[in-house]
């Protein structure tokens, strides 16, 4: 929801965080837990998460570094996508191979030391190469999340080219039935 307070223009987002984790004694010893959580946002399914496995968490649900490496890789790419019309780059795909490095730390702890985003992205023949290029720099500077993290995220994007396609041969044959 967007919210003017003079001449700043903000946004709240609100998420609802539920732990499915009690088995029974709650937090009782480290490993009586489950790590099993639920993150609800209005008007939206749930989202389920976990710890990861070497947390002791389930491996077929999310987890908090999973979800911090993708939001990264998809503000990226929607401002990436955003800015592309307006310098007349049609993209035509989009992946990444997004990674994030996290650092254990002696007491427990641990941060990231880097996200590196590795996006392909497909143009359209006849788009400017470079410039496709270029966007991602901006598209870096622009992204609401990367600008609000401390961790260094880092860009090695790829342009590829769509091949032309070919026009439709109409043929000027008539079939014969027999």
């Amino acid at each position: 929801m967007a919210v003017s307070t003079g001449t700043k223009k903000t946004h709240d987002f609100k998420a609802h965080l539920v732990w499915d984790g009690n088995l029974g004694d709650g937090t009782s010893t480290y490993k009586g837990y489950g790590r099993k959580y639920r993150v609800q946002i209005e008007g939206k399914p749930d989202l389920p998460g976990s710890a990861d496995p070497v947390f002791r968490g389930d491996s077929d649900r999310y987890n908090p570094e999973d979800l911090f490496v993708a939001s990264i890789s998809s503000c990226h790419l929607l401002t990436y996508l955003a800015l592309c019309p307006r310098h007349k780059i049609s993209v035509v795909a989009y992946e990444d191979n997004a990674i994030g490095t996290l650092v254990l730390s002696p007491d427990g702890g641990g941060r990231f030391e880097s996200v590196t985003l590795r996006p392909t992205v497909t143009i359209a023949a006849g788009g400017d190469e470079k410039r496709a290029l270029d966007l991602h720099d901006t598209a870096h500077d622009l992204c609401f999340i990367a600008a609000s993290v401390s961790v260094p995220v880092l860009h090695e994007p790829q342009i590829r080219v769509a091949q032309a396609s070919k026009p439709a041969q109409i043929s000027t044959e008539t079939e014969s039935r027999a």
